[in-house]
């Protein structure tokens, strides 16, 4: 019987508590100096909706099968809408892949008010806010960690997660010895590999969904929707 590796102690606080954390001063600082430095083409988006410039939750079905686990908000995507993946390349790459294997109900995803839905998939992020350069500290990092284990440990039917890059692969790693301390460090980040967690959860890499990698073909639409398949087998969901 496979159960969450997660669960255990996690923060408690409710969603207004990440939403309102001011806990990294210069993440502080620069998510909300993105609000005074809207490119032209989001002038019209940010009138009809405003600038989120808060940490951003995570977004999905409760009770995932799968999380999906990236890196921080964009400066203009999700820093901007206030949801995870929304409002660049990034998230366009991803919805779309999602929507082809059955988990998302459209190929995009425009606002937290479109109305989209996720079936059976979570995403979150190691880092709540946009950091400069998408380079957050250990520090920021280790401060937000309690809240990446907190949505991992609330998906009673968890069966996958899945590192999009290095620092959530080893983000996921921190959290499992931080639990078992005594626990040896798994195999380094590497596109497709899996690895078992306690419990029977399966751990899958896959290269960040970013511009700079979908742009370049070092990710495709064909490698990613084969990611996407390894981890519905892994879950038993078939294909």
């Amino acid at each position: 019987m496979v159960s969450n590796p997660f669960l255990g102690p996690t923060t408690t606080e409710p969603r207004q508590a990440l939403v309102d954390c001011r806990a990294c001063p210069r993440l502080v600082a620069w998510r909300e100096a993105q609000a005074h430095r809207v490119p032209p083409r989001y002038h019209e988006w940010v009138e009809a909706h405003g600038f989120w410039a808060r940490p951003v939750p995570a977004f999905g079905d409760p009770s995932a099968w799968l999380v999906i686990v990236g890196l921080a908000p964009a400066a203009q995507g999700a820093n901007r809408t206030g949801r995870m993946f929304t409002g660049d390349r990034s998230g366009d790459f991803l919805y779309a892949a999602l929507h082809r294997a059955g988990m998302a109900d459209g190929p995009t995803s425009r606002d937290r008010g479109d109305g989209l839905t996720l079936r059976g998939v979570l995403i979150t992020a190691p880092v709540r806010c946009a950091p400069p350069a998408n380079r957050p500290t250990r520090q920021e990092l280790a401060r937000c960690r309690p809240y990446l284990r907190a949505d991992l440990a609330s998906c009673g039917g968890l069966r996958v997660v899945l590192a999009l890059g290095h620092i959530a692969h080893e983000n996921i790693g921190q959290l499992v010895r931080d639990k078992e301390p005594s626990k040896p460090r798994r195999s380094p980040f590497a596109h497709g590999a899996k690895w078992q967690l306690a419990g029977g959860v399966w751990l899958v890499d896959s290269y960040h969904v970013s511009q700079q990698n979908t742009f370049t073909g070092r990710l495709t639409a064909t490698m990613f929707d084969e990611v996407l398949r390894l981890c519905r087998r892994l879950a038993g969901k078939g294909e």
